[in-house]
């Protein structure tokens, strides 16, 4: 009779223990954890989309709606982020979600797009370049990855790879326009395809600008040459974005020189100021 009471008392806890959990699990709080947040994740989607029309245009032989599309690209990696912060709504979901676009908008996409506009003429070394420049963009975002919330945010390690697409694209578009062929553009184009790929997983650093604050008041001059930027884009837009960005680039190594020689010269005024002292 008592072992018949305790298994009564021991289904009963049972019951309501998974009750319990039931209700746990069927709470607002706990659904919310459960579904991801639609406004940043649209953003993401649209350059996801973007990435994937840059390769169908690519195939097709629209090149310049291919650059174009990896530029809007571009814009909306860079807003999806700021939305994210701005109303609160990153997750773990949305960072995974991101790289994996940014995996097909700014590796695979620019390098397939360069690849059919000039590097396929030359064979194996043609589809090599490719490669190269698409395990470049691969290893910076897992580098990236791995370094979130430990590395300088006003520095990226490697240039960031929607520059590196931006460079390609803005290569791919200028060329189309003036419709450059031959061996002599495939090399060239291979050349800046694979220094770009390299160019993302040194260890050259790169201005990330964003310990910009653009909430707080500038200067009237400020709004004028954001105006300045625009009229110079509209001009000619492939040359001018693929100039801006191309400086970009080289402004890593540029300045990784720099930095290097001016160390040495005061390690050396250093040195030179101990030897006098003795």
């Amino acid at each position: 009779m008592n072992e018949d009471k305790i298994d009564k008392l021991a289904d009963n806890s049972n019951e309501t223990a998974e009750a319990d959990e039931g209700k746990r699990m069927g709470s607002p709080e706990r659904r919310r954890h459960r579904g991801i947040y639609l406004l940043p994740n649209l953003f993401t989607t649209g350059c996801l989309f973007a990435g994937f029309y840059a390769i169908v245009a690519a195939m097709g032989g629209h090149f310049e709606s291919a650059a174009v599309a990896i530029f809007i690209a571009m814009i909306l990696d860079g807003l999806d982020g700021r939305v994210a912060r701005m109303t609160n709504t990153q997750s773990a979901f949305g960072a995974e979600y991101d790289s994996l676009a940014d995996m097909v908008s700014f590796g695979l996409a620019p390098a397939l797009v360069v690849y059919v506009w000039a590097l396929s003429d030359l064979g194996k070394l043609g589809w090599l370049g490719a490669f190269i420049y698409t395990a470049g963009t691969a290893l910076r975002l897992a580098r990236f990855n791995t370094q979130v919330g430990s590395a300088d945010k006003r520095y990226f390690q490697g240039l960031a790879s929607p520059a590196a697409a931006a460079v390609v694209a803005g290569m791919v578009w200028v060329g189309h326009d003036y419709q450059a062929e031959g061996l002599a553009v495939s090399i060239l184009a291979t050349v800046v395809t694979v220094c770009v790929g390299l160019l993302m997983v040194s260890n050259v650093r790169y201005r990330s600008f964003k310990d910009l604050d653009l909430k707080g008041k500038v200067p009237f001059v400020a709004i004028l040459a954001v105006v300045l930027v625009f009229v110079l884009v509209s001009l000619d837009p492939p040359q001018v974005l693929l100039a801006g960005f191309a400086v970009y680039a080289f402004s890593g190594p540029v300045g990784t020189l720099w930095s290097l020689r001016r160390r040495r010269a005061e390690r050396k005024a250093q040195s030179d100021q101990d030897e006098s002292a003795d």
